[in-house]
């Protein structure tokens, strides 16, 4: 029978510069399915915080007209990487959607570089507070090897190399970046209200509650929402603690979990095609400044 700490031995057999793609996936998909999809959802909602960020979020408004279905595609194509690997047919598709979307818009290649540091240090972080165990640095390697991977198949230049270079990046970017931004903070309603939405009408003003407690003072400052009293803090946090003690309890995972499986996701009932999922901009329309891109029929797979 197969014990609570054996996957992480497993881990630590690899070689986390050449076997990184399946250490992520061990880590993401058996180890910590839940809390990295928690922590992932937090990684995108910092970076609305950037006001050149949170600004073309709202133009666009598919995070405040659309919010679920973005929820959705950004999960599912993020996820077909980790499934299926860089190097498929499903992977190179995914990759390419997410490609296609940000040469899109006006995007600076430091706010891309940024946006691919949350994704690396957020998920370390929260399962400091609230996993059932610290990530090994075996894993913290295999995190920065997997996104250096991908922001290099994004083309984002001057890539971090490791995690400590992943960690650097990001707290000097929020540093000099994080503001307030009325746009910024309109897409920020629309994330909590969307949280909310997944759960009974009567317990949304309590999941709201609890989303803002899990912020930190930079993010609370940039949005300008009220600083959540302490038992409001202590109740969330407390409560993450001691699911993360009895998740510790638990036998491990025998099969994967993706995020297509995830009860959030909810746009897709009867299934998707990857090179239909996300958005396809309309040149001059809601910040869209690039001529020439084409429909779901129009793309070719690779």
């Amino acid at each position: 029978m197969v014990q609570r700490y054996d996957r992480l031995k497993d881990i630590q057999r690899l070689d986390p510069e050449r076997d990184f793609l399946e250490i992520y996936r061990l880590t993401v998909s058996y180890e910590f399915p839940w809390d990295i999809t928690r922590a992932l959802e937090l990684a995108l909602y910092r970076t609305y915080a950037v006001p050149g960020i949170g600004r073309l979020l709202d133009e666009t408004t598919e995070l405040t007209g659309r919010s679920q279905k973005r929820y959705d595609d950004t999960a599912l194509l993020l996820d077909t990487v980790v499934e299926h690997g860089f190097d498929t047919d499903e992977g190179r598709t995914a990759v390419r959607r997410i490609n296609q979307m940000h040469r899109s818009y006006d995007i600076s290649n430091d706010d891309m570089r940024y946006v691919l540091c949350t994704f690396v240090v957020t998920p370390k972080r929260w399962l400091d507070e609230y996993g059932w165990r610290r990530l090994s640095n075996h894993e913290l390697r295999a995190f920065a090897a997997y996104y250096r991977t991908l922001g290099a198949r994004m083309g984002i230049r001057d890539l971090p190399q490791s995690y400590e270079d992943f960690e650097r990046t990001l707290d000097t970017y929020e540093r000099e970046h994080f503001g307030w931004d009325e746009g910024a903070r309109r897409v920020s309603d629309a994330t909590l209200a969307l949280m909310a939405s997944w759960y009974p009408a009567p317990l949304a003003p309590v999941v709201r509650g609890a989303s803002l407690a899990l912020l930190d003072d930079s993010l609370l400052r940039a949005f300008r929402y009220q600083r959540p009293g302490p038992v409001a803090r202590g109740l969330t946090r407390g409560a993450l603690r001691l699911r993360a003690r009895a998740v510790r309890l638990l036998p491990p995972r025998r099969k994967p979990h993706y995020a297509r499986q995830n009860p959030e996701i909810k746009g897709y009932p009867d299934g998707y095609e990857i090179a239909a999922l996300g958005t396809f901009p309309t040149p001059g329309v809601r910040g869209c400044p690039v001529p020439g891109h084409r429909r779901p029929s129009d793309v070719p797979v690779e």
